[in-house]
């Protein structure tokens, strides 16, 4: 495959606004995590929330879509300089030609949640919750695509937790085959009842700031995210920019929710991402893992990383810092791979203490400040929704 230059790219989470505060956190070992201040009778648990939402306003010819994930959105795409970047593409390549391809596992269903809990006199929806599109799960890349102006392909990818992973890939197609030749990538979600008392009802909530891949590990912390990127044909202009090197998808086809006890879907799409960047395993300096802190699928991931990749590899997971974003999960990932490859370290892992025993010896609990050249990030998603992506170094490495 031939590598897609990532020429500017944002996330805010939990652990902050933008590159800079993300990056900050992570180096001084600072998680984003608070005991759970979300909605009228609060569950008990943990939670990744951005703070100032509630009190930002999006632009006005929005009002009929305004929600809190299309304000998490806009906060999202005015850090790190994205929106000028991204609309300075759409004046370069045309309105046509700019793809947008996010990926949302909630979209707005926060506002559907509003809108039932405060009915009309008639009972039903008040004005501010009668827009159709408001409650549709395309809400969020109209929104996106209505700020940047936009009319080229609009897609919205909705698989669980590897929704703003598959985006690249969707993303590497339309501009392999002409459709695009550039493209705004990412993801948000954001919290609401359905997604934390949904959960719950799981039995996958912890009630403590979530522990990847320890012993004592009793569940996930949601977060809220959003994070963008854009994507564009390497070329002398952006030569120095890190590099989308290949993507893997595959599906468990196993269970609703459960991993593949083998982690099959898994290892397919690493296999998958490798082939596409003609690489071996044993060139990845860095993985960012899925890694959720819940007992199944860490034990199943650790397994296939401990068996895939040799022991100089180093991986982690940077959920004790975010939380589990759920559809944006896989675009912040991607940033921390990002910063990886710019800033040259590897972030450890927030909140293990005790590696469990399916744990090789790639599981970095600690910072390591070395440059890696090339950086993998998975994704796996309820249903058994896998995605994969290596991202590079400008040049090639």
């Amino acid at each position: 495959m031939p590598p897609l230059a990532v020429t500017a790219h944002t996330a805010t989470s939990a652990a902050g606004r933008g590159v800079a505060a993300f990056a900050r956190a992570m180096r001084e070992r600072r998680g984003g995590l608070r005991s759970n201040d979300f909605g009228s009778d609060p569950l008990d648990c943990w939670i990744g929330r951005v703070d100032g939402i509630e009190d930002t306003v999006v632009p006005a010819e929005f009002a009929a879509i305004d929600c809190r994930n299309n304000r998490l959105a806009w906060i999202g795409l005015n850090e790190d300089g994205f929106l000028a970047a991204a609309r300075d593409a759409v004046q370069r390549y045309g309105a046509d030609r700019v793809a947008v391809v996010l990926g949302t596992s909630t979209a707005s269903i926060g506002a559907t949640e509003e809108a039932y809990r405060d009915p009309a006199a008639d009972g039903g929806f008040a004005p501010p919750y009668r827009s159709f599109l408001l409650h549709a799960p395309h809400s969020l890349v109209a929104f996106v695509q209505g700020v940047l102006g936009t009319t080229g392909p609009a897609c919205t990818v909705a698989t669980a937790c590897s929704s703003s992973a598959k985006v690249f890939a969707q993303a590497e197609r339309l501009i392999r085959h002409g459709w695009a030749d550039a493209a705004v990538v990412g993801g948000v979600d954001s919290l609401c009842g359905s997604v934390l008392f949904g959960f719950n009802a799981l039995q996958l909530v912890s009630d403590a700031p979530c522990r990847p891949f320890d012993v004592a590990r009793r569940g996930i912390s949601i977060g809220e995210a959003a994070g963008f990127a854009l994507l564009e044909r390497t070329g002398a202009a952006n030569g120095g920019a890190p590099q989308l090197r290949g993507w893997g998808e595959s599906s468990d086809a196993h269970h609703m929710s459960s991993p593949h006890p083998q982690g099959l879907g898994a290892r397919l799409a690493i296999a998958d991402a490798l082939q596409r960047a003609a690489l071996d395993a044993s060139a990845i300096d860095y993985v960012n893992l899925h890694g959720t802190a819940t007992p199944a699928n860490d034990a199943v991931e650790a397994a296939v990383v401990a068996d895939v990749f040799p022991a100089e590899t180093r991986a982690s997971s940077t959920k004790g810092w975010t939380g589990h974003t759920l559809g944006a999960a896989g675009i912040v990932e991607a940033v921390a791979c990002l910063i990886a490859l710019e800033q040259e370290f590897m972030p450890g892992t927030l909140n293990c203490s005790e590696p469990d025993p399916a744990c090789g010896p790639q599981l970095a609990l600690d910072n390591v400040a070395r440059a890696p050249r090339l950086a993998l990030s998975s994704s796996f998603g309820f249903g058994g929704n896998n995605a994969v992506l290596v991202f590079g170094r400008g040049g090639r490495a």
